[in-house]
């Protein structure tokens, strides 16, 4: 069995910065990911409120330089997915895709993952052209994309894609939800449109286009919008899914030990920013240090 004295789920800034500040101190953590490197941030359109580019970075350039920092620092990210985390007799017990490791400790960086709609009707002939996140369809050009959401992270998907598709911003309450920054910016596209206060029932193929059939708020109206893509952005729930029920059980009592921590978006609710997740993994990294070194790992 492979043993560890400290594994980080979760590649992404806050996972990153947890693991760079721990080499700065000579402990060699084990990172996992299930997916690439940067986590939710190789998404962003634009990213203006991490001090140092005072012009702002696109999120894919951004996530790649923490990659490049991470390599400096002498970290290997192993591209395996944790399908469960236990806690047994003193230790943690990580079973991932590859096999499984034991640990001392442990660091939860998974972020979040996409809020599903349950009340849409999505036919099987339609789901390979429905996402919950914009990085399969980023290279795309010359198409038409709906856009579920009113937050953030809808009108930011939306100007990602903007510069070379027709965008629908198809938002289901009354006025948008997002910062005013990113609702203007959307305003100011010939190639974004937004429609209020529509829901979306039910998606159809036909004449190979999506054909997506909206209800307005009063119930009555029915309208018909075709797109080639859909992307849902309706909320984000903490990608917590492979707890074992022991674990959980003892949560409490782990992280008041230091030996469990939570960063980045895996627990910051609606403070899901870069430099938070950042400044998370740094303090949680000193954090770890400070309790291996008084001999309690």
């Amino acid at each position: 069995m492979d043993r560890k004295d400290v594994v980080i789920i979760g590649a992404g800034p806050s996972g990153i910065a947890t693991a760079i500040q721990l080499r700065r101190y000579h402990i060699e953590p084990t990172v996992l990911e299930k997916e690439e490197i940067g986590g939710l941030l190789r998404n962003a359109f634009l990213v203006e409120n991490y001090p140092g580019f005072p012009d702002g970075i696109k999120g894919s350039e951004l996530a790649g330089l923490f990659r490049e920092q991470l390599e400096n620092a002498g970290v290997k990210v192993r591209l395996e997915k944790v399908q469960r985390l236990e806690y047994e007799r003193g230790a943690f017990l990580l079973e991932t895709s590859r096999g499984t490791i034991t640990s001392a400790i442990v660091v939860i960086a998974t972020g979040t993952q996409p809020r599903m709609i349950s009340s849409l009707a999505i036919s099987a002939e339609v789901r390979d052209r429905v996402f919950y996140d914009i990085l399969p369809i980023l290279g795309i050009a010359d198409k038409k994309i709906a856009i579920i959401g009113a937050g953030d992270a809808a009108f930011d998907y939306a100007l990602s894609l903007s510069s070379k598709n027709e965008i629908i911003i198809l938002n289901r309450s009354e006025r948008p939800g997002c910062i005013p920054l990113l609702g203007e910016r959307c305003l100011k596209s010939a190639n974004i449109s937004c429609l209020q206060n529509v829901n979306v029932r039910q998606i159809d193929w036909e004449s190979d286009k999506l054909l997506l059939t909206c209800v307005r708020g009063d119930g009555r109206n029915f309208e018909r919008i075709s797109a080639d893509y859909l992307v849902v952005a309706v909320g984000r729930d903490p990608c917590l899914d492979f707890l074992g029920g022991e674990l959980e059980r003892k949560m409490k009592a782990l992280v008041e030990a230091n030996k469990l921590h939570m960063v980045g978006d895996v627990h910051n609710g609606m403070y899901r920013q870069t430099a938070i997740c950042v400044g998370d993994g740094v303090r949680t990294a000193m954090s770890i240090h400070r309790h291996i070194g008084s001999g309690n790992a």
